[in-house]
């Protein structure tokens, strides 16, 4: 190990030093879990808007450290792991960063903004000892665990199909304001960090940064990221063949750039996963479709955070199912077949509504913290979260793109098309390529 891996050597009972990069929607958030954990210290917070940085100071309380510039909470010797929950294009330099500065990390999903990010943070993790646990805390939740232990025990027969759906109506839009200068309290430089330079614009910044190519990848990478986790949790997704992806930002009035309706079809050994996303139509109930549901010749299962289902497909003669539309099919053709009683179902309903999404957050902070202390692999590792965000990149690029994508998962590479290829990596803004250069050379 480096000399900063070694600095500290927890004991059993001593408390562990949490300091926060990030005090928005989901940062506050974490900050509300850890505080219920005991055996956290929350000893350091760093954002670069200086209102949130005062605010998270005073909800933390106690003598917090407050620092406008993250890489000093990373010199801060008191401060064990660092929660990274910033927008998104901060997520893996600031991981590679902590790693490199003895830090654990508890790193927001999406993982990565492009492909390649995500080999580079297991090399750094992996060269540094470190443990990382990335947010996708569904993983966390015990109905989600039931749910993936049926599966696997063929409780549907064997999953051909997965579906999977964001939707809403956020008609018009959130507007087009004008570039102009950022608020006084907003280090706009620092904010952008290593994505491309661009004049200040509201919906560029605060929350709404995740409709912009540069610092996001829209619902995909947001929301499409925590389906497709389960999803890989449960089949797993190294058998990955191909990807294709369709629509565009074909209905909101604003200067938005990701798409506001998409579908994306994935297509690995034996079975599909199709991801729906919309943002300017929300259709019938959609409070009662579920978000995630598995298919298999016994039945489906659909499941939130909220809890599942599992719904029985009934044993029916197949000859059974072919159309009649006039009381019988013409001489020689198919004949229904006699049946007596009810129709039996092909497994076991189950419903379970024990799900509870602010349990969630807390439980898997609370297995990072236990796998800090145990050097253990926690149970959203980096290697999966590399996985399920190149599945949300490979579909970006096949919609910016307009084509089927060919992956293979040994070379984690596009085959046979270069300009998709070459969409996998992009270059980080100066002084940060340097700072990403000596990452990833450093031994």
């Amino acid at each position: 190990m480096t000399a900063a891996s070694q600095r500290r050597v927890l004991g059993a009972n001593e408390r562990i030093g949490v300091g926060f990069i990030g005090y928005g929607l989901i940062g506050k958030r974490h900050v509300v879990s850890f505080k219920q954990l005991p055996e956290a210290d929350l000893v350091g917070v760093a954002e670069a808007h200086r209102g949130r940085l005062e605010e998270a100071a005073s909800f933390i309380g106690g003598s917090v450290r407050s620092y406008p510039d993250f890489r000093r909470l990373l010199d801060d010797k008191d401060v064990d792991v660092v929660v990274v929950a910033t927008p998104d294009h901060w997520h893996a330099l600031m991981t590679m960063m902590a790693c490199a500065a003895g830090k654990d990390v508890y790193v927001e999903k999406p993982l990565t903004v492009f492909a390649r990010e995500g080999r580079w943070m297991i090399d750094v993790a992996s060269r540094h000892r470190r443990v990382v646990q990335v947010g996708t805390q569904q993983r966390s939740g015990p109905h989600y665990g039931k749910a993936r232990d049926l599966l696997r025990a063929g409780h549907l027969g064997r999953i051909t199909s997965v579906r999977m759906q964001s939707v809403r109506n956020i008609m018009p839009g959130f507007g087009r304001p004008p570039d102009g200068d950022p608020p006084p309290e907003l280090d706009w430089n620092m904010w952008l960090g290593p994505a491309p330079a661009r004049r200040y614009n509201p919906n560029r910044a605060i929350y709404h940064f995740r409709w912009f190519w540069d610092t996001s990848g829209g619902q995909m990478t947001n929301l499409g990221q925590h389906q497709l986790d389960i999803v890989d949790w449960v089949l797993g997704t190294g058998g990955l063949k191909s990807v294709y992806s369709s629509g565009g930002r074909y209905a909101l009035e604003d200067n938005g750039e990701t798409p506001d309706t998409q579908d994306a079809l994935f297509q690995l050994d034996g079975w599909t996963a199709g991801w729906t996303m919309r943002e300017a139509s929300r259709g019938e109930s959609p409070a009662s479709a579920w978000p995630l549901e598995f298919f298999g010749p016994r039945g489906s299962l659909g499941i939130s955070r909220s809890g599942f289902k599992v719904t029985p497909d009934l044993e029916t003669p197949p000859e059974n199912s072919i159309p009649q539309f006039t009381g019988g099919h013409p001489t020689g053709g198919p004949k229904r077949a006699a049946t007596s009683g009810a129709p039996k179902p092909r497994t076991e309903a189950v419903t379970d509504t024990s799900g509870d999404g602010s349990a969630q957050f807390v439980d898997h902070a609370r297995n990072f913290l236990e796998c800090v202390r145990t050097r253990q692999t926690p149970r959203s590792d980096l290697e999966s979260g590399h996985r399920v965000a190149t599945l949300c990149h490979l579909a970006n690029i096949s919609l910016r793109l307009g084509r089927q994508l060919r992956w293979d998962s040994h070379r984690e590479t596009i085959t046979g098309d270069r300009e998709a290829e070459a969409m996998l990596e992009r270059p980080y803004r100066p002084p940060w390529d340097a700072e990403l250069k000596a990452l990833r050379v450093r031994r």
